[in-house]
């Protein structure tokens, strides 16, 4: 267990990272529905990068499960906000993609900066990772949507690049713990 003394129990951060843990869960949702969504449109390495991507969204919220049980803090499994389950064509797919890359990007930042803010060097360093993990998370994002800008109406294309460039090999070994192991 980490020692966080009690006044840190109910701090902004621990609060900050109880929400994040939602919206990383309703992540790993929305990738499922979209990769269910290119299953369906006959796209298999599209549908396969995508549940591998909602895998990892589960895993980051399972990491931030783990910090939470290793601090001492209260954890409760939140449910999931909607997800999409219609798309019109891939690009509408990449675009969301990126969209709610984006938008953890910011909830990370604001994460790191309020355990900074609040002096909580242990939150502030658990954050790093995350922060490295984003850079990478929106670039692969915006690269795969250049892709598939450039690919038009040829799908195979989009799944030769993904087959290439996007398959995932081996998990990051700095990255934290997972409650329950990684998946």
């Amino acid at each position: 267990m980490l020692p966080y003394p009690e006044a840190m129990s109910d701090s902004k951060f621990l609060a900050l990272l109880r929400d994040q843990i939602r919206s990383e869960f309703t992540a790993s949702q929305q990738y499922t529905a979209v990769a269910v969504w290119l299953d369906d449109e006959d796209l298999p390495q599209l549908a396969a990068h995508f549940y591998a991507q909602a895998l990892e969204e589960r895993n980051h919220a399972m990491s931030m499960v783990q910090y939470l049980l290793d601090s001492d803090s209260r954890v409760q499994i939140p449910g999931t906000d909607a997800v999409v389950n219609d798309f019109s064509s891939v690009e509408d797919v990449v675009q969301l993609a990126l969209k709610q890359e984006k938008a953890v990007t910011e909830q990370i930042t604001a994460l790191a900066r309020t355990a900074r803010d609040e002096g909580d060097y242990l939150g502030e360093q658990f954050m790093q990772w995350f922060l490295k993990e984003q850079v990478e998370e929106v670039s692969s994002m915006s690269t795969l949507l250049t892709v598939v800008r450039r690919a038009g109406d040829n799908l195979f294309h989009i799944e030769d690049f993904v087959s290439r460039e996007l398959s995932k090999t081996g998990t990051d070994p700095s990255a934290p713990p997972v409650a329950g192991g990684r998946v």
